[in-house]
């Protein structure tokens, strides 16, 4: 179940990628933040682990934190390594898979949040 993160209050997070290993065969994940404007999720990938392509109707930024992937944006592969961001308009296409041990941060931006609604689960 996914925490709720107030839009006011501040919320620091630390020692995020120690909490979330790279686990052998697996693809592991945590809720940093989750509110009815944005959802950031970290992710932890070994290699050759891998998301097969679908969309999000949300506006999306994901930053590789450590290690490497293969992202496919819109049927176009790009190698990312520790550091590298890119930015996802709503309804893209992607995939991913990891080419060595990688940590992964994920931000979506609901481009048309009710403020007031409740935060999904």
């Amino acid at each position: 179940m996914s925490r709720s993160t107030p839009l006011d209050e501040s919320v620091v997070t630390t020692g995020l990628l120690e909490a979330l290993p790279v686990t052998d065969s697996s693809i592991t994940s945590r809720v940093v933040a989750n509110n009815p404007l944005m959802r950031v999720v970290a992710f932890a990938f070994d290699t050759g682990e891998q998301l097969t392509e679908h969309s999000s109707p949300r506006a999306v930024v994901v930053q590789v934190l450590s290690g490497a992937l293969d992202f496919s944006l819109d049927g176009h592969t790009h190698h990312m390594v520790t550091g590298d961001v890119l930015y996802m308009a709503p309804g893209a296409r992607h995939a991913l898979v990891a080419t060595e041990p990688c940590h992964m941060s994920l931000v979506m931006v609901d481009t048309e949040a009710d403020l007031d609604a409740p935060v999904p689960e």
